[in-house]
């Protein structure tokens, strides 16, 4: 059988196209919602309460999802998603009003939660943890390349169709998804026909597995959530997570509500921020990656990109504040998703450099389960309340919880390293 060589390059750049779906279809309602609003008569609180259904049922679904990926394997675990966020997508176009929206806005988000965690334990199966940060970088430049490329794409689909049609339109895409992925993520690597010998070698025995614990299996929650490395994961996500769905859910209304935008100028500058984003991903995985390579620690590579990506947030959050113009707003913001993706991209590697793989969804889906609560906090909830001021204190408050975030890696996390969860606890063993 004809052997592929780099297969887990393909098999992480699959996972980025999903990522670049899923941000396609969740911000969707984000860039239509000035016109929704009106045809349907809907208020700004109204709008806050349907992304509040959204981030209610992903901080649910982190948690389910992470524990399902554990038990039915990544290829299963992403067709079940894909599947289900597809459907609930497409039915967007159906709503009428707040009720509909925000049911059809649920199961967006309990499906789209699984996306995160099968993609942090394919990155803990395919690759080795020299790796691993850039691989979650290709995979969060997915996220951003889908908010670059959705605001366009979105306002270019509306203006030709209208809003109802384009929900259907863009719920299809996953579905065209699922062909190559059935095709190409056929198992794991130690049992894939298409691995070669070398690159098979290199993920098992390589540098990941250095550090390999005495015994493999998963956590309980209940482990999980004893250990202070998974609140190295918990609480970071907590802080940090709220940021990027500052852009995500109210960048276009910042727009509309500062500069006074339309649908189509939303469209225009809406993406320059998340090129940013796409920068800082990429730029993130790699540079903690090229540090290991000459010889540092994980521990040593992952804090020091953490460090750099946060003192290029907080200050441009900043003059994200006092921005006089859009050209500049979205300039400086594009600074703060750069700094921010190199943050979160090393954070997000860490439940597979402390744990095996088959706990590093669970580990992954808390984890993310906590960054949701902290976006219902700080993002949801007290962004229409903030808003109502100025958006400046809104800016303010992103840049408070940056230190915050950082400081609860190095509190909690310790030291960076496998840990050696040993066997199950007695009344626990299968």
């Amino acid at each position: 059988m004809r052997k592929v060589k780099g297969l887990r390059w393909f098999v992480i750049s699959l996972i980025a196209a999903a990522t670049i779906i899923n941000y396609i279809d969740r911000t969707s309602l984000a860039v239509m919602w000035p016109d929704i609003s009106k045809e349907l008569d809907l208020s700004k609180d109204q709008y806050a309460t349907i992304v509040s259904a959204f981030m209610i049922a992903y901080a649910l679904g982190q948690a389910l999802s992470g524990r399902f990926f554990d038990w039915v394997g990544t290829r299963v675990g992403f067709i079940a998603s894909i599947l289900v966020w597809s459907a609930a997508c497409a039915l967007h176009g159906a709503a009428r009003s707040i009720v509909s929206f925000s049911a059809f806005r649920a199961l967006l988000g309990v499906s789209e939660a699984g996306n995160w965690p099968g993609a942090t334990k394919a990155n803990a199966e395919w690759f080795p943890v020299n790796e691993r940060a850039l691989a979650q970088g290709i995979f969060n430049a997915g996220a951003s390349l889908g908010a670059v490329i959705s605001a366009p794409l979105i306002a270019f689909l509306y203006l030709l169709l209208g809003w109802k049609a384009t929900f259907l339109v863009i719920g299809a895409l996953g579905l065209v998804w699922i062909v190559p992925w059935m095709i190409v993520y056929k198992s794991t690597p130690d049992k894939h026909p298409w691995i070669t010998d070398e690159e098979r070698e290199y993920i098992l025995h390589g540098p990941s597995t250095a550090a390999a614990p005495s015994a493999e299996r998963t956590m309980t929650w209940g482990e999980a959530l004893g250990r202070r490395q998974s609140w190295s994961v918990i609480v970071s996500r907590f802080f940090l997570d709220p940021i990027w769905w500052l852009f995500v859910n109210w960048l276009p209304i910042y727009l509309v509500e500062s500069f006074g935008f339309d649908v189509k100028q939303i469209g225009m500058f809406a993406w320059v921020p998340y090129l940013g984003a796409a920068v800082g991903s990429v730029a993130g995985g790699w540079y903690s990656g090229h540090k290991i390579r000459q010889g540092w620690s994980v521990d040593k590579a992952r804090k020091r990109a953490v460090i750099i990506g946060a003192v290029i947030t907080f200050p441009a959050f900043i003059g994200a504040a006092f921005a006089s113009s859009p050209l500049t707003a979205v300039t400086v913001m594009a600074a703060v998703l750069g700094g921010y993706q190199m943050m979160m991209n090393n954070i997000q590697t860490l439940p597979s450099d402390f744990y095996s793989g088959r706990s590093v969804g669970t580990v992954a889906g808390i984890g993310g389960m906590s960054a949701i609560i902290g976006v219902l906090v700080f993002s949801t909830w007290l962004i229409p309340f903030l808003s109502r001021i100025s958006y400046v204190p809104v800016f303010l408050m992103g840049a408070a919880l940056v230190p915050l975030g950082v400081a609860a890696v190095y509190y909690f996390g310790g030291t960076i390293a496998r840990v050696d969860i040993g066997p199950a606890p007695e009344g626990k063993r299968g």
